[in-house]
Order: C-alpha cells, then sequence, then structure tokens
C-alpha cells in the first residue's frame, strides 16, 4: 500500500517551513524582484552597467552581483548604494 504523503492538501509555505526551506526561499524570491527592479530601471533610465556601477561608487563585478537573482548575499548598504544611483530609496518591512 502506498504512504499517504503528509503534505497533501497543505499550503506551500507549511511544506518548505517543515522542510527547513521557507527562509531560502523567502530570500530567493526577493533578491529576484529586487534583481529586477533594479535592472528594470536601469534599463528605462539608459544607464550601462558601467555608469550605474561608478554611481554606486563601486565595482561592475559588484554591481553584477546585485543584478545576479541568484546571488542573495548582498549587503544592505550595496542596494541603498544601488536604489540611491537610480534616484530611488531602498524601504524595508516586515509583517
Amino acid at each position: 500500500m502506498r504512504k499517504a504523503n503528509r503534505h497533501r492538501g497543505t499550503r506551500l509555505e507549511a511544506l518548505l517551513q517543515d522542510d527547513g526551506l521557507n527562509e531560502d526561499v523567502q530570500a530567493a524570491a526577493l533578491k529576484r524582484a529586487l534583481s529586477e527592479a533594479i535592472a528594470e530601471r536601469m534599463a528605462s533610465a539608459s544607464l550601462t552597467k558601467v555608469e550605474m556601477a561608478r554611481r554606486m561608487r563601486t565595482s561592475r563585478s559588484q554591481l553584477d552581483r546585485v543584478l545576479d537573482p541568484a546571488y542573495t548575499a548582498v549587503q544592505f548598504d550595496t542596494l541603498v548604494r544601488a536604489a540611491g544611483a537610480l534616484g530611488l530609496e531602498l524601504r524595508i518591512s516586515m509583517r
């Protein structure tokens, strides 16, 4: 007889929490959203990576890490500088 799936009928969040993956998945989703927002804003402002890195006072390789949705270890000050270089303010909230 087949073993019943203990996660059947539960929410994805509960499954991820049970497996200890919720924080990792949440971090990846947030980083993807930030990366996409920065890239879209750069494109709309016709900013090259070289110019964006100059405005952020950082290297282009650091900017590449900011724009890489899979790289979640970006520091807050780097994200604040990216937002500032685009004329934006980074706001973080918890709920």
